[in-house]
């Protein structure tokens, strides 16, 4: 089931002689649980075209289409909504609120929608994640591996359709990062968790379940990763 797909995406910034073609109409398909990762350099394209999937910024033309829904069809306030319910963010910088406390963060999204958290749901996201003895916690008090762990159980809380990682271990050091990607593998296929993530880290990128690579605002190429079974149960 397609979960995902664009069509013809363009953005272009400045005009005239100043005109820069950040992506230059990406086609592109993610199916219901899978785990792509988009990889490019600083310039490529690759974050201008997450912000497009994630509806934080208009394309000059073409779509972007989320769980059936054309997302620039909507109006802001409604995007806004949209957004809120069915994509989940990822970012380098964590984002958490540091006034507010593991627990607090990770049901905040819900919360701000009116709802109330399904609460054998986060739970068992924060066992998968092993937060169960940092809830208390304020974001201040978490190393920098924990509070990504944090921002993972935010996205994941509000069942979102899809999940949009902005260079997710971009802060974090070798090690630190191999145990956040394996906690988003573990994730993406306990919960059946569709995942987007951009990085420039070649190696990163190999945990995912496929792989494309955008390059002046154009996917160059697109390929599988292929593993033996217990490869995934070594990284999980």
């Amino acid at each position: 089931m397609t979960i995902l797909e664009t069509k013809s995406l363009r953005k272009i910034y400045g005009s005239g002689e100043a005109e820069v073609h950040a992506l230059d109409g990406v086609d592109l398909t993610v199916e219901k649980g899978e785990f792509l990762a988009v990889v490019g350099t600083s310039g490529s394209g690759k974050s201008t075209l997450l912000h497009m999937l994630g509806g934080l910024d208009r394309p000059t033309s073409g779509s972007v289409i989320v769980d059936g829904k054309d997302i620039f069809s909507l109006k802001d306030e409604a995007l806004t909504i949209f957004r809120r319910r069915k994509i989940g963010f990822v970012f380098q910088n964590y984002n958490l609120v540091p006034v507010l406390n593991v627990f607090e963060n990770i049901v905040l999204p819900i919360q701000l929608d009116g709802r109330q958290p399904d609460r054998a749901y986060v739970d068992q996201i924060i066992e998968t994640l092993g937060l169960e003895n940092k809830l208390r916690n304020l974001p201040n008090n978490l190393s920098g591996g924990q509070q990504q762990r944090v921002a993972i159980a935010r996205a994941l809380a509000a069942k979102p359709a899809i999940i949009l990682a902005d260079e997710p271990t971009g802060n974090l050091d070798s090690q630190t990062s191999q145990d956040v990607m394996g906690l988003l593998k573990v994730t993406s296929q306990k919960f059946a968790q569709t995942i987007v993530m951009i990085t420039h880290n070649e190696e990163i990128s190999q945990m995912a379940d496929r792989v494309i690579r955008i390059e002046d605002g154009r996917i160059r190429s697109s390929h599988e990763i292929v593993r033996k079974p217990e490869q995934d149960g070594e990284r999980g």
